[in-house]
């Protein structure tokens, strides 16, 4: 998942009370400050749905444009498999666009090229989501499709072989091809090792290779089931048609009466805690011309306050031009890196917070580790006052008012929260507690961060020694 989808509040035009009309750049006359927006009420005209079989419903109209956006978030993914069947989630995500009972091969692609729309999917550690954004007359066989694919799936075994030979080829463009994919791949392993976190959401090639049908067909039957997703359709939509249309072509689906039981192993907190300190550091080998680093720490799971100071510790030290790491290491008198971040990546339960570069070319390696890990052990006194945190704050604010002014980006927002905390009204305390985060908490955290020696140094470079 995004690390920043907590940090994206949509303010959609006529829905935000007390604006209206175009918007300026920060500073500009006319450009609310920190204090207005954060005053700001959203105002988002939801009507949720619950159907008997457990399926929930979001619907919102916003009529300026003649298209609507639909998501469909299942509440599964990778750390719901186990040993040998790592991949399975994605492979299914693969396989939904390849027929359905009522609707055949190479059907869905044709209905949404046809008529000029879009679509696509992702899988994360926590959850698949599959999403369209397509003309409003569509909207009522777009149901259909949606509730097919929910239903049942073909599973063709010429086109499972032929996906199965695709995802290969993904996984190696994304890994053993990407130096930053390899990176972050070995990363979060370390980190989440021990636990449903630490495998690989792609899969490994060993598991991609020994999947079957039957199995894809059972993981389908077991987790594509009304009573474990969520729907979010926004657009230019009538509600009341919309409703029925949803509840005539979803309610005759069955719920899963045994999901919840099954679902209480794969959620139980402590089996997502680290089981022992992390390595210290580690070395790989990858095409990569110059060093890329990661210094990886403890994070937080999704939600919890200390994941939101987290987030402004965070953009404090790495984002933008003006952060302390940028002015430290690219773009002071003596530049060491090209490129400089800080991340915050939250999952449901757990989370890694960690420091990310490219060194340049007559950079050494050593050296610079060395560095970093003095400057962190001081970060907190010399990057983090009011003004920086006043200034962090400001930024996220104007974010909000500025950003995802789409139904694609209202309904992921939406469907996310409901998704991940079971109510979308969410969003309603989420601006209030980062404006509510002080200076000497926003300290505490970043003391306990870079005070903290379970840490673990990972670089990826073409000189580094290839493993035997």
């Amino acid at each position: 998942m995004n690390k920043k989808f907590l940090l994206s509040i949509i303010l959609l035009g006529t829905l935000v009370s007390g604006c209206a009309g175009n918007q300026k750049k920060s500073g500009e006359a006319g450009t609310p400050d920190a204090k207005d927006l954060a005053s700001l009420e959203l105002k988002l005209p939801v009507e949720r749905i619950v159907l008997p079989n457990g399926l929930r419903v979001l619907l919102m109209s916003n009529p300026s444009l003649p298209i609507y956006s639909y998501y469909t978030f299942y509440d599964v993914g990778g750390r719901y498999e186990g040993p040998g069947t790592t991949g399975a989630t994605h492979f299914l995500e693969h396989m939904m666009f390849k027929g359905s009972q009522n609707y055949g091969p190479g059907f869905f692609d044709q209905f949404v090229d046809s008529n000029g729309g879009s679509n696509n999917a992702y899988t994360s550690f926590d959850s698949t989501v599959y999403y369209q954004n397509m003309p409003k007359e569509t909207l009522e066989e777009m149901i259909k499709i949606e509730a097919d694919r929910m239903n049942s799936i073909l599973l063709i075994p010429l086109a499972f072989e032929s996906e199965r030979k695709v995802i290969l080829e993904e996984r190696k463009m994304r890994y053993e091809n990407s130096p930053r994919g390899q990176m972050f791949q070995a990363l979060t392993q370390e980190v989440f090792a021990g636990t449903p976190y630490g495998g690989s959401v792609i899969g490994s090639e060993e598991d991609i290779l020994g999947l079957n049908r039957e199995r894809m067909l059972e993981f389908h039957k077991t987790f594509y089931s009304p009573n474990n997703a969520v729907i979010v359709i926004i657009g230019d939509i009538d509600l009341g048609k919309t409703s029925q249309w949803i509840r005539r072509a979803f309610t005759p689906l069955s719920k899963n009466e045994k999901l919840a039981e099954l679902k209480t192993d794969y959620n139980r907190e402590e089996v997502y805690r680290p089981k022992a300190k992390m390595n210290p550091e580690m070395r790989l080998h990858g095409e990569s011309p110059r060093p890329i680093f990661a210094l990886a720490y403890r994070g937080e799971k999704l939600g919890a306050r200390r994941a939101y100071v987290m987030d402004i510790l965070a953009s404090i030290l790495g984002s933008g031009e003006s952060s302390y790491f940028h002015q430290n290491y690219v773009s002071g008198a003596k530049p060491q890196l090209s490129s400089v971040g800080v991340a915050n990546y939250n999952l449901k339960y757990n989370g890694v917070f960690f420091v990310t570069g490219e060194l340049l070319e007559k950079t050494s390696l050593p050296k610079f580790k060395q560095t970093l890990m003095k400057d962190v052990s001081e970060v907190c006194i010399k990057a983090i006052d009011e003004r920086s945190l006043q200034k962090t704050k400001n930024q996220y604010l104007v974010s909000y008012y500025n950003e995802l002014q789409t139904n694609a980006g209202v309904a992921s927002f939406l469907g996310q929260r409901e998704s991940f905390f079971g109510d979308y009204m969410t969003y309603k305390d989420e601006l209030k507690t980062y404006n509510s985060i002080t200076l000497a908490e926003v300290q505490v955290v970043c003391r306990e961060v870079f005070g903290s020696d379970d840490n673990f140094f990972l670089s990826v470079w073409e000189k580094h020694p290839k493993k035997s």
